[in-house]
């Protein structure tokens, strides 16, 4: 084994809510890792460093300057920004949490620094590591499904998150659904050209004092012509529902429909699931959130390319984008009027 791939890598963690704390898990169950943390909330900081036996430190800036050789962002969305742009001032690879941003404007300029920099980036779409997603994606790019005629993707949480969460979330098409119009291209190969949405909050009235929504819709075409259709809810009262079936002319795929899908049947005579549903996204994608950062960490050591670049971050965004100004105005909205149209799908 070369010298850069067996060396000690220093990782930082900022951000130590639900996800950032998993990552701290993560990062320790892989070899050579070293592991600091820091937080916004230096009690919690210093007790989940002296829960897991890490190191803490007051700031991202002393992480950076105790010389750590990649960060992983797992803050709240307003700061991925700068903190991405911290990281390339100070030539340092990243993994940062999805939204990078919630505005073209800020996510270019942050792959601008970043291009110059020349510093790793990966974005947390850990759809892209799950077994199901991947192998839907083998099938398409296979040939085994044929054209893609219709998509339906949906991902319902199983209960809301706070109200300081969603103020500063950007809305359910950027926090909720980015996931799914990201994995829509993963799987798909295609661009999403256009998008037609709709939302309400029906679950929750405080949702509607926000300007955003708890129920959403959405209609997209694809560039090969199809069509995808997205739901979602931020209540599930079964569990955490994240589902995409492909329909082609070929074949029909679907991911997610196991036997902890928290769906059930009532035609006469089904059978009921003797399994739990899925909790919450940790519960589904646990080994998806693992291989993702353990690719990560291999990418950093190896200084190959990030699998998940800013591009598709870019990409996802702009759909979020749109389907949101589509809910404002009622009427189908391109990404080209959003912003110029994203790059092609990566891998």
């Amino acid at each position: 084994m070369s010298e850069a791939l067996s060396k000690q890598l220093a990782v930082g963690v900022v951000g130590l809510g639900r996800i950032g704390t998993h990552h701290v898990h993560t990062l320790l169950g892989l070899d050579g890792v070293s592991i600091s943390v820091t937080d916004a909330d230096p009690e919690r900081a210093r007790r989940v460093a002296d829960e897991l036996g890490v190191q803490a430190v007051a700031t991202p800036e002393a992480l950076l300057e105790a010389g750590v050789d990649a960060l992983v962002i797992a803050t709240s969305t307003p700061s991925h920004a700068p903190l991405l742009q911290l990281a390339a001032a100070s030539a340092v690879a990243a993994f940062c949490e999805k939204p990078v941003a919630l505005d073209l404007g800020t996510l270019d300029r942050v792959r601008d620094a970043v291009e110059r920099a020349g510093i790793v980036v990966q974005v947390g779409f850990q759809r892209r590591f799950d077994a199901g997603y991947e192998a839907a994606r083998e099938a398409v790019v296979a040939g085994d499904v044929g054209k893609i005629l219709v998509m339906r993707a949906a991902t319902h949480d199983p209960v809301p998150p706070p109200a300081e969460y969603i103020a500063a979330s950007g809305g359910i098409f950027a926090d909720l659904h980015i996931h799914d119009f990201d994995a829509v291209r993963f799987v798909s190969g295609e661009e999403i050209t256009q998008v037609y949405a709709d939302g309400a909050a029906l679950d929750a009235p405080w949702v509607d004092e926000l300007d955003d929504a708890d129920v959403a819709a959405a209609i997209l075409r694809l560039s090969g012509g199809g069509l995808v259709i997205v739901s979602g809810t931020r209540r599930d009262p079964l569990g955490y529902d994240v589902r995409l079936e492909v329909f082609g002319t070929a074949h029909s795929i679907a991911v997610g429909t196991d036997t902890r899908s928290p769906l059930r049947s009532v035609e006469p005579g089904a059978t009921r699931p003797q399994v739990p549903a899925y909790r919450d996204f940790w519960d589904r994608f646990e080994s998806a959130y693992r291989k993702e950062l353990a690719a990560f960490v291999e990418t950093v050591r190896a200084g190959a390319p990030s699998p998940c670049p800013l591009a598709e971050a870019r990409a996802a965004l702009a759909v979020a984008l749109a389907a949101e100004r589509s809910r404002a105005e009622r009427r189908p909205i391109t990404i080209e009027e959003v912003g110029l149209a994203p790059e092609p799908p990566n891998g």
